[in-house]
């Protein structure tokens, strides 16, 4: 949910200081932001992951519109895949509790 944040300010810098126009921006951050808060609830299906590594691959490339985003982005990636890890393992956990 804190990636749909970032791409809240990231839409905001772009709109006000990026190559795009501020409808394009607004639009794009936008399907953007609603993507990722979405597929929070959607994780519970196998290709909603599939789409939340898509969602990273896009948010490190709006770093060719915002250059600040190539870092953000990295960031949320590392985090995607720590938390994908932590999860694997509380689950793997959880099934040997049972």
């Amino acid at each position: 949910m804190f990636e749909a944040f970032v791409v809240f300010f990231a839409t905001l810098v772009a709109a006000n200081l990026g190559p795009v126009t501020p409808t394009v921006a607004w639009t794009g951050g936008g399907l953007f932001a609603l993507g990722c808060l979405l597929l929070c609830g959607l994780l519970r299906f196998r290709w909603a992951y599939v789409v939340g590594w898509a969602l990273q691959g896009a948010l490190i490339a709006l770093g060719f519109v915002i250059p600040v985003m190539f870092f953000l982005g990295v960031l949320f990636a590392v985090l995607w895949v720590l938390a994908l890890r932590v999860g694997a393992k509380a689950d793997a956990v959880r099934a040997a509790a049972q």
